[in-house]
């Protein structure tokens, strides 16, 4: 497959949260897990600041291989993360249907259901990556994971309860747990992300 041609359409799926946090995006088949991760976290509205790991069964192997970002000093028990800027989705991703893990954040574990929806062929003149669905906001960062931020939606939801002030101010003033608008997601280009990350370089 000429992948420069094709687009992949998944669908990202927060797990153990209802009503459901999802978002539906469409990226080029050329992405490495890396500019996926990128597409991910701004689709999502994560600000990127913790470690991510995709887990992914090996399509030659039938392993599950952790796709991340390696340590640089890992000790003797510690899990082997791939690189995810050298490793193309398209190699792991070989028909609709496939599957991922993707957990972001280890301290508050936020674990996301990644599933290829389709192969399409690019659609002339047509911007990508792009984001083609979703419901329901992201949930802040460092809020404590799936039970931290199911507490923070009753207190947000009781202004009288003691610590509805002080968790409106934490949040900026408003949090609307429904508000999403795909036509407002913006991404990032996923290679000036990585310079950043990892060479401190702006530009």
């Amino acid at each position: 497959m000429n992948t420069k041609k094709y687009v992949y359409q998944f669908k990202i799926s927060l797990k153990e949260i209802e009503p459901a946090i999802w978002r539906r995006i469409v990226v080029p088949a050329t992405y490495s897990f890396w500019d996926l991760h990128v597409g991910i976290q701004d689709s999502m509205g994560w600000l990127d600041y913790h470690l991510h790991v995709f887990r992914i069964a090996n399509p030659e192997t039938g392993e599950i291989n952790e796709i991340g970002i390696p340590d640089d000093e890992p000790f003797e028990d510690d899990l082997v993360y791939l690189p995810g800027w050298e490793l193309p989705i398209a190699d792991y991703f070989t028909q609709p249907g496939g599957r991922a893990d993707y957990e972001y954040d280890f301290g508050d574990s936020w674990e996301h259901e990644i599933v290829l929806e389709g192969i399409l062929l690019k659609e002339p003149k047509m911007k990508y990556p792009k984001c083609i669905g979703g419901a329901r906001a992201c949930p802040p960062e460092d809020c404590g994971g799936v039970h931290g931020y199911e507490e923070m939606l009753k207190i947000v939801r009781s202004p009288s309860h003691e610590e509805h002030k002080s968790m409106m101010e934490w949040l900026g003033g408003r949090y609307d747990p429904k508000a999403f608008d795909p036509k407002k997601v913006r991404f990032d280009n996923p290679k000036k992300r990585w310079r950043i990350a990892f060479t401190n370089e702006e530009e």
